[in-house]
């Protein structure tokens, strides 16, 4: 296997085992926080290390050549952007050959006039995301030594754009959601999987800049993480996908419907579409996961942990995510913030023509993958649970008496 496909890899079952602690409607990016730990990884020593290279699913020797590599292939990806920021007092004195492996441009100095750091590090997070990100989600004091950052943007727009239409939903009763709707003669952007929790549908909607966004509707009962884990595994060839124009005709899959059609004039097979608009955002506390992302020991301020960046002792003293996401009727935005700071340590007529017809209705929540076509790299993932609410509706529309129904 290739590196590459061994990063990708790596940088997916993050993702995976991220999704199997979210709880709610959520968006988060493991390729926004992964190089990060790479390189923190290719710093530390003793338990941290071993820690930190545990959550990155490589060698620790082998971390920051890997992350290198996949900062340097995001700029690639038609509709990516990327940045790997660092910031450190003036007293800090690095180790070259840790900071070498970083990019020159991306060095910075904290000066420790807190306002004067916070708005400048708030400043390169809105311009390295497009102003989708606001603030560096990272908690600036006095005693802050380091800070190690990562901005990801992606957008992409439809090959084929949806209608705007308002969504019937049992789940969402008590409003009117967002719906978007569309047809393809494309029975294959649809597909189903038996997965070990159970059957997931997958719809393949297609951007025009090899940004693709996945979404991933399982069973009933079935949790967020069971989703999106399947979804990953799914990417990764575990579990194999039936197409639609291979699906047996009833209810071969969650939110699916399969029928034959006796027409008065010939149509080719078609695949109608309904999912629902989100623009969501998120706020992840990543030392209250420290465990998943090998920051255990790396927090114990009682002495340092990073040997390998500076001969001054450090410990893991905040690291935060921001992270926003929007699904329209014409394409995708998504971005993240992740930063890291380390602080000292411690019945018809004739109907003579058939054909079928594949219904699937995204009316329920589901979960999303926003991949790289070619290499599979997933950018963001999430889990839907409030879409946009259809224009001139409110959450409460179905509630009052003349209501929307």
């Amino acid at each position: 296997m290739r590196a590459a496909e061994t990063t990708v890899r790596a940088v997916n079952a993050l993702t995976a085992r991220w999704a199997g602690v979210v709880d709610g409607g959520t968006v988060f990016s493991a390729a926004g926080v992964w190089p990060l730990l790479a390189f923190l990884a290719d710093g530390a020593g003793g338990a941290a290390r071993a820690e930190l290279a545990d959550a990155v699913g490589i060698p620790a020797g082998q971390a920051a050549a890997a992350a290198r590599e996949l900062l340097g292939g995001l700029p690639a990806m038609r509709g990516v952007d990327s940045a790997l920021g660092l910031w450190t007092k003036r007293t800090l004195a690095l180790r070259e050959e840790w900071s070498a492996g970083l990019p020159t441009e991306a060095h910075g100095v904290l000066t420790g006039d807190l306002g004067a750091d916070r708005a400048a590090l708030d400043a390169w997070a809105a311009k390295r995301t497009g102003g989708l990100i606001e603030r560096m989600p990272v908690a600036l004091t006095d005693a802050t030594e380091l800070v190690l950052a990562s901005a990801l943007a992606l957008r992409t727009e439809w090959l084929r754009p949806f209608r705007e239409v308002p969504m019937e939903s049992v789940h969402w009763s008590d409003r009117v959601p967002l719906g978007l709707r569309r047809e393809t003669v494309l029975l294959d952007r649809i597909g189903v999987a038996d997965t070990p929790d159970g059957h997931v549908t997958r719809l393949k909607v297609l951007g025009n800049a090899a940004l693709d966004v996945h979404l991933l509707l399982g069973e009933e009962g079935m949790t967020s993480g069971q989703v999106l884990g399947a979804g990953v595994e799914i990417l990764d060839g575990r579990h194999p996908v039936v197409p639609g124009d291979r699906l047996p005709y009833g209810a071969p899959g969650p939110g699916l419907h399969v029928a034959k059609e006796h027409r008065t004039s010939p149509r080719p097979p078609t695949l109608d579409v309904t999912t629902v608009a989100y623009d969501m955002s998120a706020r992840h506390d990543l030392l209250r996961l420290h465990r998943l992302f090998g920051l255990t020991t790396a927090r114990d301020s009682a002495r340092g942990h990073f040997p390998g960046i500076s001969g001054f002792p450090l410990a893991i003293g905040s690291a935060g995510q921001s992270t926003t996401a929007r699904f329209g009727a014409r394409g995708f935005r998504a971005a993240a913030a992740t930063a890291l700071a380390a602080a000292p340590g411690g019945a018809p007529p004739d109907l003579r023509y058939v054909t079928t017809t594949v219904t699937a209705r995204f009316d329920r929540p589901f979960a999303f993958l926003a991949l790289h076509r070619h290499s599979r790299l997933v950018l963001a993932a999430g889990w839907v649970t409030d879409p946009e609410l259809f224009p001139g509706t409110t959450g409460a529309d179905r509630r009052r008496p003349g209501g929307r129904r």
